[in-house]
């Protein structure tokens, strides 16, 4: 029943000091009415037990952020997921700026904390420490922590039994208050009589748990009285259990008492298990709407997204967008963009938070410029870990630049602004900073960039084909506006740089002369493209790439006409194709011949074939292929022969035939498909170009049809020869 555990406690305390309270509260009444008094605050015990369990559901236990999304609040523990800790080692905090690079690069991932202590359950961590501060950075969970904590203590789920009193205290904004009145006030607000005297008592016999909220929020002018406070406190009633959380960045150390943890990022299992709790409506669970949401996350392209998803707050941003639409944004900057200014203003102001006086002359829009301009100088140098001087000086220089700057800003005093309130620049090593997410860093730089006409130019020439530049390429065409076709024709001619070779240009002419010249014009890309990955995975000899390459597009039974499975028909292509193109070789893998030449036949295939190319004769080359099959068996060869008994030569004899088949029916010459390796890097570059223009026009926000379809028009296709088309007398 509601209160029970709460009555079960107070209940005895209160029986045990009623001679103390009649004697301090009722001196001079009878007998008779000092027993119906006690009966009396027994009830009111009773009562009151029950109304704080339902108060602190009520207050603490209904949680709704972000407000300009999230309509309706939700039970705390409807979405909560268990937390885990980490014990941040002395080495690690110790490490150079060049093992944290180190570190992060053979790490493989976007996370840029690495090297991680072992971590440890949550609540298995409060159970076995009296003092535990919890340290994290913006919205890791560090209040949700504690709500349940006083959640789970109500409901007897905790291994000591206490009462637990949860106190925001940012509410301490004089020396007046105190703890101990903070306390009673929780108290006195459910009914209980005699508060002061029961908290009193409470705390003599140690059966309280005090959850101390946001040391890093109690107001500037009161933070050293709070803390004085707070450790005389803990030294007085030392028989009780006490958890406070802290910002990470603001916490200067000073409660010896205490075991610091640090809240870790959630890994995969617990934004699977977040996600789970969030969608769980009798519509989600029908939908398999968790299933969906992780399956899209879990997408290469989306995998900045993910990034974000790591820090509770920011997932809890993606699940109210996906909510609304089933999808997330194709314009990602858009999406970025809302989680900065997440970080930036909103939490801030939903935490009623008084922010830092120095946020008085660093407005928010000056303050995205400065991050801005550091994100793009240290992206730039491929510099993900940077010191506190580079980035101090770095400050100091942009206020000094700045017209309508104050003055009388500092740059280290600002760079802990940031990380104290924001948590946007984190500190991973002693002296050694980051952004908190390399997606916020990628933004940051994009934005940046597209301030500028002779940036972006510079960021097509320079890095059009480095992969660690990719996503910034997609939200610089996303914050372009009208201006991303621009960026689109700059990285369409800066792509034509790699296929200047004859041979280049020949098999893209060779895609073109293949295709079918009256398809609309998308579909004639999804053809060039197509007929450009054939020719590569001929190439590379026998592969299964070479079966694939006829049903590459067959992703669905969907309408061909429709625009979707086109932009996916283009992309899978152009993947695939740059991956053949890097390791062109002769010979062929014995053990895996077989195997590959089984995907040969498929009846989509043939009929997509059909539609986007005419000089191809597929029921021929399937029945050709058919009797290839025939001929060697192929159905039956590993029945007949031991797997360790295919010779070599059979395999290349196969290979051999294949090769030869898929040659006579492509009209491609053996010397058409032979590259040199720096054929083959180029021709591997300029794919990846076409592919990266692709997914620009698809991220921006706005690409005009006409514009769109003229740089349509030319991918794929020869530049020299088309300019000399051009040119030619009608």
């Amino acid at each position: 029943m509601l209160g029970d555990v709460i009555n079960g406690i107070i209940g005895p305390i209160f029986d045990t000091t009623w001679n103390s309270l009649k004697s301090q509260y009722h001196e001079g009444l009878k007998d008779t009415e000092l027993k119906q008094e006690r009966l009396n605050a027994q009830r009111a015990i009773a009562q009151a037990s029950a109304k704080y369990h339902q108060n602190y559901l009520e207050r603490h236990c209904n949680i709704k952020v972000l407000p300009g999304l999230m309509k309706e609040g939700m039970p705390l523990d409807k979405i909560y997921t268990a937390v885990k800790f980490l014990r941040d080692s002395d080495l690690k905090y110790f490490s150079t700026l060049d093992n944290l690079e180190e570190l992060y690069r053979e790490s493989g991932n976007r996370r840029f904390r690495v090297g991680e202590d072992e971590r440890q359950d949550g609540l298995t961590a409060a159970n076995n420490e009296q003092y535990l501060m919890v340290l994290g950075g913006p919205g890791v969970g560090k209040s949700t922590f504690l709500r349940k904590l006083g959640l789970e203590a109500l409901e007897k789920q905790l291994a000591h039994d206490m009462v637990p009193v949860f106190i925001e205290l940012k509410s301490f904004r004089s020396e007046e208050m105190s703890l101990q009145q903070a306390i009673s006030e929780e108290l006195e607000i459910s009914g209980f009589p005699y508060a002061e005297s029961l908290v009193e008592s409470m705390l003599s016999d140690g059966k309280m748990l005090l959850l101390l909220d946001g040391l890093d929020e109690v107001p500037f002018k009161q933070v050293d009285s709070v803390i004085e406070q707070m450790r005389d406190f803990c030294d007085r009633h030392s028989q009780n259990r006490f958890v406070t959380s802290c910002r990470i960045a603001a916490y200067k150390g000073g409660f010896n008492r205490f075991a610091d943890v640090t809240m870790a990022e959630f890994d995969d299992e617990q934004i699977q298990e977040f996600v789970r709790r969030w969608f769980s409506s009798e519509l989600d669970l029908e939908s398999d709407t968790a299933k969906e949401f992780w399956e899209l996350i879990e997408q290469p392209e989306n995998k900045s997204a993910k990034e974000l998803a790591q820090t509770p707050l920011l997932l809890t941003f993606l699940c109210l967008v996906y909510d609304r639409s089933q999808s997330l944004p194709p314009v990602r900057s858009d999406l970025y963009g809302k989680a900065l200014d997440i970080l930036l203003e909103d939490w801030a102001a939903e935490k009623r938070i008084k922010r830092d006086p120095i946020y008085q002359g660093l407005h928010t829009g000056l303050e995205k410029e400065l991050l801005s301009e550091i994100a793009y100088n240290s992206f730039k140098d491929d510099q993900l870990f940077f010191s506190e001087q580079e980035i101090t000086d770095q400050i100091a220089t942009f206020l000094a630049d700045t017209l309508d700057a104050p003055k009388y800003l500092d740059g280290a005093k600002v760079l802990e602004a940031i990380e104290v309130q924001q948590g946007i620049l984190v500190e991973r090593a002693t002296n050694t900073y980051s952004f908190s997410h390399l997606t916020l860093q990628e933004y940051l730089a994009a934005r940046y960039i597209s301030s500028s006409q002779w940036l972006i130019e510079e960021l097509v020439s320079e890095h059009l084909t480095d992969e660690r530049w990719r996503e910034v390429f997609l939200l610089v065409s996303g914050l372009a506006g009208r201006h991303s076709h621009e960026l689109l024709l700059a990285m369409e001619q800066q792509a034509n740089v790699f296929i200047r070779e004859p041979k280049l240009q020949d098999l893209l002419q060779w895609a073109i002369d293949l295709s079918d010249s009256s398809l609309p014009s998308n579909q004639i890309l999804a053809s060039r493209a197509w007929l450009s990955y054939a020719a590569i995975a001929i190439a590379k000899t026998i592969d299964r790439a070479i079966i694939n390459a006829i049903s590459i597009a067959c992703i669905s039974d969907r309408d061909i006409g429709d625009d979707g499975p086109i932009n996916s028909i283009i992309n899978n292509a152009l993947t695939i194709a740059i991956d053949r193109t890097s390791a062109m070789d002769d010979g062929i893998d014995k053990g895996n011949a077989i195997d590959r030449a089984s995907y040969v036949a498929s009846a989509r295939a043939i009929v997509f074939s059909r539609t986007i190319a005419n000089a191809v004769d597929y029921e021929a080359l399937f029945k050709q292929l058919e009797n290839l099959k025939e001929q060697i068996s192929l159905e039956n060869l590993e029945e007949q022969i031991p797997f360790d008994e295919v010779t070599s030569d059979k395999c290349q004899s196969f290979a051999k035939q294949l090769i030869e088949t898929f040659l006579t029916f492509f009209h491609l010459g053996k010397e058409l498909i032979t590259f040199s390796p720096a054929e083959a890097q180029a021709l591997d570059k300029y794919l990846y170009a076409v592919k990266l223009i692709i997914n620009c026009k698809n991220a921006a926000v706005r690409v005009s049809r006409k514009e769109w379809e003229a740089i349509e028009s030319r991918l794929l296709t020869a530049p020299d020869r088309a300019i000399e088309e051009d040119n030619q007398p009608t």
